[in-house]
């Protein structure tokens, strides 16, 4: 039994039914999801949990198992769903897609290109961002990978999200003719691509004048060719690069420590503005240090 679009779109409310999707958390902070089923149990090494004494009972509530272990039951975050999607593609971590939706200035109604599409873990948090009245384009180049992300997003939202259009081919196939948007009216592009460089003009063609390019990639030399490229290709403002990590802390009476784990680097994003047509970016005051780019031509592919 599916979980209702619209209780998912609009966050829902009240107690725990047949066809929610519910996380388990044991004692020891190991979490399981589980899609609600009358009459079925959930076996765990420490004893079966039946669901219908979690049916009917508020989030926030303690089920105990057969073998007297202890579960905090909730409804998942979007964070905690994400990581424990099946995966074709790495999925984009809770960190870099709050980035991504605060450094691309996602809003409600924005018409929003993503390629590619992966697992489908950025396309939820852009979905969650963009609406019921905003739209999602996802391209996605290998259909076993579509097929993954189509899956993870209808399993979260509970059928086919209004906004959402998966499209399987490079970016910026489709177009007008499949009932996608003319060239220039999407107000934001997020790029997560082996290499977005050779997609600069791309972007600035399907951009809309003030809207926002994000790429986000995983090594220097990705993060290097990427910035050059868009300040290379001349529609855009100048991009800024940045990346998040994120630490945990041990919080215990007065032993209060970091944690000795953290998520560290796992990408950058580098995010531009698109300048009015016909607009030259003025020059950076900055010069580039002595040597930066030499050899650049020997080394082009």
């Amino acid at each position: 039994m599916p979980v209702s679009l619209a209780g998912v779109i609009s966050q829902p409310l009240g107690p725990l039914a047949a066809g929610d999707q519910v996380q388990l958390t044991d004692p020891k902070g190991r979490r399981h999801l589980v899609v609600l089923e009358a009459g079925r149990l959930f076996h765990t090494h420490r004893g079966s949990l039946a669901h219908d004494d979690i049916i009917g009972r508020p989030e926030g509530a303690v089920v105990v198992s057969a073998g007297g272990t202890a579960y905090l039951v909730f409804r998942p975050l979007l964070a905690d769903y994400t990581l424990s999607m099946s995966r074709g593609a790495a999925v984009v971590y809770p960190k870099d897609a709050g980035q991504i939706l605060v450094q691309a200035d996602i809003f409600p109604g924005a018409r929003v290109a993503e390629a590619g599409a992966g697992s489908g873990a950025l396309s939820c948090w852009l979905l969650r961002a963009v609406g019921e009245h905003g739209l999602l384009v996802s391209y996605e180049r290998r259909p076993d990978f579509a097929e993954i992300a189509r899956a993870n997003v209808q399993r979260y939202f509970g059928g086919a999200h209004p906004s959402w259009r998966l499209v399987t081919a490079e970016f910026p196939g489709g177009g007008a003719s499949a009932g996608l948007p003319e060239r220039g009216a999407f107000d934001r592009v997020v790029l997560d691509m082996l290499a977005p460089w050779e997609h600069a003009d791309d972007c600035a063609k399907t951009l809309r004048e003030g809207g926002v390019v994000c790429c986000y990639v995983a090594t220097t030399t990705q993060l290097s060719r990427t910035v050059e490229a868009l300040r290379a290709q001349g529609s855009f403002a100048e991009p800024a690069a940045a990346e998040s990590l994120v630490r945990g802390w041990h919080v215990d009476g007065l032993a209060v420590r970091p944690e000795h784990r953290m998520i560290g680097h796992t990408g950058f994003l580098v995010t531009a503005r698109r300048l009015a047509d016909g607009v030259t970016p003025p020059p950076r005051r900055r010069r580039p240090s002595k040597g930066a780019h030499a050899g650049r031509e020997e080394h082009a592919d």
